[in-house]
């Protein structure tokens, strides 16, 4: 049997027929369609037009597929999970370092309560007028009177050549006070009054030393009693003077001048 070859005329050479159990391997790579049993061999001569050529019938096979039209299926390929979505890694925190707790401190036991001491009447208000620079005046609107006190705190000035207390009815001057640092090279305090434009006889006899110094605090007390001033220095007494002008209760006013400066002055009664 010969078996024809696709585009080639001609014979092949004739196989030998393998014996019956023995397999011949297919030629690679050269398709070979089944020979037709009822014809021995392929003409020598092509045939002519009008003859149509006769090409080996495919095997009719139940349901065989058109090669053609059909397209072998691709593999499939396996379903690879979604990778986890990866978070950056967070710093871990600093650890901090643990206090130890502090010692407890024993408890102080509580002070004893101290009573309270008892209240203590506040004194009767008394007017008092500022420091300041003199002249000093203040007023007496019912005049002077019996057990008045007046009381005078100051500073005499470093440099100081006297200084002047006056108590004055109008223009008369009732009682005037003024001691004197450097009279003929000592210290005198001279009292007198004045009546218009007349002085009367002075006073310059002290119970005691001369008070004041130059540059020095003091404390200066007057009382008024029907008869006279009685006047306290520093709590020595130092002289008296009677009443020259009777009408004590016309005398309302004093002043004080010249070189000193006023630290209070202080008006009480005496019980």
């Amino acid at each position: 049997m010969s078996c024809p070859s696709s585009g080639q005329q001609g014979f092949y050479p004739q196989i030998p027929q393998p014996p019956a159990g023995t397999v011949w391997p297919g030629q690679p790579g050269q398709p070979c369609w089944p020979c037709q049993p009822s014809q021995p061999s392929w003409p020598v001569n092509p045939p002519s037009a009008s003859i149509p050529t006769t090409w080996p019938v495919q095997p009719t096979q139940p349901g065989w597929p058109n090669p053609a039209t059909i397209q072998p299926n691709p593999p499939i390929q396996p379903a690879w999970p979604n990778p986890p979505t990866v978070q950056p890694a967070q710093p871990n925190p600093t650890i901090q370092p643990v206090q130890p707790n502090p010692p407890i401190q024993p408890a102080q036991p509580n002070p004893p309560i101290q009573p309270n001491p008892p209240v203590q009447p506040n004194p009767p208000v008394q007017p008092t007028w500022p420091a300041q620079v003199v002249p000093f005046n203040m007023n007496f609107p019912r005049g002077i009177y019996d057990k008045l006190m007046l009381t005078i705190r100051g500073q005499i000035k470093p440099d100081a050549k006297m200084f002047t207390i006056n108590f004055l009815r109008g223009n008369d001057i009732a009682l005037h006070i003024n001691p004197r640092f450097n009279e003929g090279g000592k210290a005198v305090l001279v009292r007198n009054h004045k009546l218009g434009e007349r002085w009367g006889k002075e006073e310059r006899e002290l119970l005691g030393p001369f008070p004041f110094m130059q540059g020095h605090h003091f404390e200066m007390k007057i009382l008024c009693t029907f008869t006279e001033f009685k006047v306290v220095v520093n709590n020595t007494p130092v002289f008296e003077f009677k009443h020259r002008i009777r009408e004590v209760n016309q005398i309302d006013r004093i002043n004080i001048l010249h070189d000193v400066t006023l630290t209070s002055v202080n008006v009480d009664t005496l019980p």
